[in-house]
């Protein structure tokens, strides 16, 4: 990507001593719960205002936003409180009405990166524009997708781009409502590493408790700011209710918060990291030598079965073994959810060894 400092310089422009901190309610509701909200954010961290204009939901009859009368609300509040504005499109007719009433921040929504249709058509209508444009992870795991979509923006001549991570979605049961899944973050932040990188924990959560967990993580693997729900009144909000904070709670979360050093070059401090880090290679090492012993026992499980003419999948084993490795892990410190992860993606290999020879 050409001109990556470029597309960094809208962040530094801003000429900020912490991270950037986008707040505001998850849904505009009426003009005085934006202007109330955006009040008690104007002597605060918070940089950005956001509020949902139009929010796509899952199923027909729920609250879908209160529409274009919402950014003359947005423009009350840049008059009001000097805060920029930010809000989510999902289509073309969203980016003009958006650009018309001087929105300074549009982002790009989960529900809309997994289409390169509409992020296409979002794209030829930005093309060439000066607004910041944010772009979700799309709501699945699929690193393609985020890449393609930052991709169609960048080919649009977008100046000035930034990520949003949000978590992904996942058929089991966690404490998140989107499972973090921060290595896919961190592969499309080394991939586009002059684009900021801007964490929404309140989607991650589904829960003001862990907002602040959340956040502090997001930190300390060097994300560039914070997107954060905020709403007078969470518990009686019109949508996502209970991953919003009062703005009184955003402010203790922001100030509560530790920013890190990205180094630190004193020689004791890096001695002792390169010595712990020599350590981690000769363990990872270790894990791969180990994890390719397992893979060639269990081709030699798939050619007993081969010849036996029996099948590759053996539930009540397969139950025994993460049953027993839960137990195991918890004695070593390690979750549930991380063992859980771990084994499903050895199981996975095994299976795909075996139906393999199976199938040759």
């Amino acid at each position: 990507m050409e001109n990556k400092k470029e597309m960094r310089q809208w962040l530094d422009n801003f000429g900020l001593d912490h991270p950037l901190v986008i707040g505001g309610p998850c849904s505009a509701e009426t003009e005085e719960q934006v202007l109330k909200i955006a009040d008690q954010l104007k002597d605060t961290d918070v940089t950005v205002y956001r509020a949902g204009i139009w929010k796509p939901r899952t199923r027909p009859g729920m609250f879908e936003g209160v529409g274009a009368i919402g950014l003359n609300w947005l423009k009350k509040v840049k008059q009001e409180t000097g805060l920029l504005t930010a809000t989510e499109v999902a289509n073309k007719d969203h980016v003009k009405l958006a650009i018309e009433n001087d929105v300074d921040i549009l982002w790009i929504g989960a529900r809309s990166t997994v289409s390169p249709f509409i992020v296409q058509e979002i794209a030829d209508a930005l093309k060439g524009t000066d607004k910041i444009i944010l772009v979700k992870n799309p709501v699945n795991p699929d690193l393609a997708l985020w890449l393609g979509g930052v991709e169609r923006l960048y080919t649009a001549d977008i100046k000035n781009l930034g990520l949003i991570h949000r978590g992904f979605s996942t058929y089991e049961k966690t404490k998140y409502r989107n499972i973090p899944e921060w290595q896919i973050a961190i592969e499309v932040k080394n991939r586009f590493s002059d684009l900021p990188m801007i964490c929404d924990p309140s989607h991650i959560a589904g829960r003001r408790d862990l907002i602040f967990d959340i956040s502090q993580a997001a930190l300390d693997l060097n994300f560039d700011g914070l997107m954060i729900e905020s709403h007078w009144d969470p518990d009686n909000a019109w949508s996502d209710a209970k991953q919003q904070v009062t703005p009184t709670r955003l402010v203790e979360i922001m100030k509560d918060l530790k920013v890190r050093k990205k180094t630190n070059e004193e020689e004791a401090y890096r001695h002792a990291l390169n010595t712990l880090r020599a350590q981690i290679d000769v363990v990872d090492q270790t894990l791969l030598d180990t994890l390719g012993k397992r893979m060639n026992v269990a081709q030699e499980i798939g050619s007993l079965k081969l010849k036996n003419n029996v099948a590759v999948l053996q539930n009540k084993r397969w139950n025994e073994i993460l049953g027993k490795m839960i137990l195991e892990g918890q004695d070593r410190d390690l979750s549930e959810e991380f063992i859980l992860r771990v084994f499903k993606a050895i199981h996975q290999e095994s299976i795909n060894k075996q139906e393999k020879i199976l199938n040759s």
